[in-house]
This record gives C-alpha cells, sequence and structure tokens, in this order.
C-alpha cells in the first residue's frame, strides 16, 4: 500500500499533466484520480476540493520559480542602468532551471500559467498576486524603471499582451523546436528560444506610446 506521500505525489503528477493538456474546467477529479490509480477519498482526504488541488499542483513550480526569480530581480534593481531586456533575461535562468526540477518543467509550468487565464481561474490568479505579491512587485518595478513613460494602464496591457506571448511559445516549446529542425536545419534549445523571445517581448513592452485613433461618425446627409 502506498504510502501518504507517495499518494499526494502521485494525485499531483497525475493532476499536473492532464490539467496542462485539457486545461482546469475539462480535467474532473475522476480522471485525475483514474490516471493516478487512487480512490476519490484520497483527493478529498490530501486536498479537499479541485481549487486546493489547482493550487497545490502549480505551487510545486511557483515555489521554484518565484524565489529565484526575486534573486534575479534584486541584483538587478542594484543597478543605475537596465533595459528592458536586461528585465525580462532575469526570467530565463528560473525558467530554464525548472526543466531539472520537472521533465519538460518549464513548457508544463506556462502552459498551467496559460490555463489559469482561458480557464478563467480568478481564484488561481488571486493566489498567485496574493502569495507572490513581493517578488510580482518588484517584476513591476523593474519594467518601470527600464521604461518610467509606460502609464499604469498601458502598462497592464502590455504586461498581458506579454504573458500571452510567453504562455504560447513556451507551452509550444517541442512544436517549435521540430518546425525549426525541418524548416531550417536548426537544432532550438528551450534557452536559444528565450533568447529570441526576449528582444520580440521587450521591444513590445518598450515601444512609443500612442494616442488611439478617434472615430469621428459622419452626419447622415440631410441632417442640416
Amino acid at each position: 500500500m502506498a504510502g501518504k506521500g507517495e499518494t499526494k505525489s502521485r494525485i499531483l503528477d497525475a493532476a499536473e499533466l492532464l490539467f496542462a493538456e485539457h486545461g482546469f474546467k475539462e480535467t474532473s477529479l475522476r480522471t485525475i484520480t483514474s490516471k493516478a490509480g487512487v480512490n476519490l477519498a484520497s483527493v478529498n482526504y490530501h486536498y479537499g476540493d479541485k481549487k486546493t488541488l489547482v493550487r497545490a499542483v502549480l505551487s510545486r513550480y511557483l515555489e521554484e520559480f518565484m524565489p529565484a526569480l526575486k534573486a534575479e530581480l534584486e541584483v538587478l534593481l542594484t543597478r543605475d542602468d537596465f533595459s528592458m531586456e536586461d528585465v525580462f533575461r532575469c526570467v530565463k535562468t528560473p525558467l530554464i532551471n525548472l526543466n531539472d526540477y520537472r521533465q519538460r518543467g518549464a513548457t508544463i509550468f506556462m502552459s498551467l500559467i496559460g490555463r489559469g487565464y482561458t480557464d478563467v481561474q480568478g481564484h488561481l490568479r488571486w493566489f498567485i498576486l496574493t502569495r507572490y505579491e513581493d517578488v510580482l512587485q518588484l517584476f513591476t518595478t523593474a519594467v518601470c524603471r527600464a521604461n518610467p513613460s509606460l502609464d499604469p494602464e498601458t502598462l497592464f496591457w502590455r504586461l498581458h499582451f506579454t504573458l500571452g506571448a510567453s504562455v504560447f511559445t513556451m507551452a509550444s516549446t517541442t512544436a517549435l523546436c521540430e518546425i525549426a529542425e525541418s524548416d531550417f536545419s536548426r537544432t532550438v534549445t528551450t534557452e536559444d528560444l528565450i533568447e529570441r523571445l526576449v528582444p520580440y517581448l521587450a521591444a513590445g513592452v518598450a515601444a512609443p506610446i500612442e494616442q488611439p485613433l478617434l472615430l469621428v461618425q459622419e452626419e447622415p446627409t440631410g441632417t442640416r
């Protein structure tokens, strides 16, 4: 009979893969228990409900990623001057190291983050924002120091566009690397992919701010 620790790990391992592949909404607890080879009572005993299980799955990655990102940002913020690319490169090593923590860790982690948004998991976003507020604030501070002209609304949109591009790219790592090898005869690693992504993200966040065009509606003929 499996011990408590082993049972919890089996549940988390099964949930992690199913959530990343199918999403939080589409994955039932019964599907998870079937893949993990445990009964439903085990999930209820260890995690209570699905929301708690979702947070536990993501926490395994966040507890590895966030402290490492915090350390990178703290070093960066001691500098008098740095660019937007420097800010985004702070993410590179913590993200790549997730591949050492778990097989395909970076890809799975970014897939789970993306699912948190596309599945409208408000409780998950609240969990991340409150538990890791200090790290997220350091990141925002670094972005604002690299580009002081960003107003709060523009910053909001550009960081969310950045998240979308990052999630799609990192969650599609395997497919993108296979396409690059097939079409361009190039072997691409996760590190190569991030190095290509960073300048793109930095340029997008630091792009000049333009005023939105106001559409002037013409008056119907004969109204005057």
